[in-house]
């Protein structure tokens, strides 16, 4: 990179503003019903090994505060990583090039629609941020057609090739909790019975996948935090969180946003979420 480049990077990346904008400075904490303030969430999460940031993926709202709680743990000096569902586990290499300054913008910005299809500027600050501050970032997914395949057809329609490129051990035995906690987080959706169950098996993949990807990265870098930014519908305790706790002693906490008919603070629970961000 340029230094006329990298210079206008920093200058993007810290003119977004303050770390915690004013109408996101409340939180609920679920266990208590308490509305506590940014800071004072962040210095309950220190410590822990993974903190979920829910998404909608193209509310900007969202992203602003996935961006604070990164900022929030990189100036307390706390060793952190990024996790992504937004890039493929197998394109990790361009991740790590990226953050190490050696891939340009203009050949990282089609690597990123390469792996997700939202407009590159609803995460740029993120991304420009980690790579000017150094911070790891984790690519998390697997590869797209093979969910579409398992959202289609069933996991079971997998044949032994496509199933060797999930993480070891991946199954999908489908309860009535998980079913309820789908079709509550996709309840804008409307499938029929055989799809809807399809529909999970593809979110159990999802799930399953990113949490061993996340649990590999800690037993590595077990003095790390790191922040996930995935959709709420991964984010949820039902989602990735539990299937990390069912494998491992890793902890982990979750912050959502609030959602109307999804995430409402009267209906919330810690087998949701452990905060809310209220508006």
């Amino acid at each position: 990179m340029t230094k006329k480049v990298i210079l206008l990077m920093i200058v993007i990346v810290l003119t977004t503003g303050s770390a915690v904008a004013p109408d996101m400075n409340r939180f609920l904490r679920v266990s208590d019903g308490k509305i506590i303030s940014f800071s004072q969430m962040i210095e309950e999460l220190k410590k822990v090994n993974l903190v979920f940031v829910g998404e909608v993926h193209d509310d900007s709202d969202h992203h602003r505060l996935q961006l604070a709680v990164i900022k929030a743990f990189h100036e307390a000096d706390a060793p952190i990583a990024i996790g992504l569902e937004m890039f493929k586990s197998n394109n990790q290499t361009i991740l790590d090039s990226w953050v190490q300054g050696k891939l340009p913008l203009d050949k990282f910005v089609p690597a990123y629609y390469d792996n997700w299809g939202l407009p590159w500027p609803v995460y740029q600050d993120i991304f420009l941020y980690a790579r000017v501050h150094e911070i790891g970032l984790l690519g998390l997914n697997v590869p797209g057609w093979l969910t579409e395949k398992v959202a289609r057809d069933g996991f079971a329609a997998l044949s032994k090739d496509e199933r060797s490129l999930l993480p070891p051990g991946i199954s999908c035995n489908l309860d009535d909790k998980y079913r309820e906690f789908v079709r509550k987080a996709y309840s804008g959706h409307s499938f029929h019975d055989r799809m809807f169950d399809h529909f999970c098996e593809a979110q159990m993949v999802w799930d399953k996948s990113m949490a061993w990807n996340l649990m590999q990265y800690l037993k590595k870098n077990p003095a790390r935090t790191v922040v996930v930014l995935a959709g709420v519908g991964h984010a949820w305790k039902r989602g990735i969180p539990e299937q990390v706790s069912l494998e491992s002693s890793f902890t982990s906490r979750v912050i959502l946003p609030l959602i109307p008919e999804q995430i409402e603070i009267n209906t919330v629970t810690t087998k949701d979420a452990d905060y809310v961000m209220l508006y």
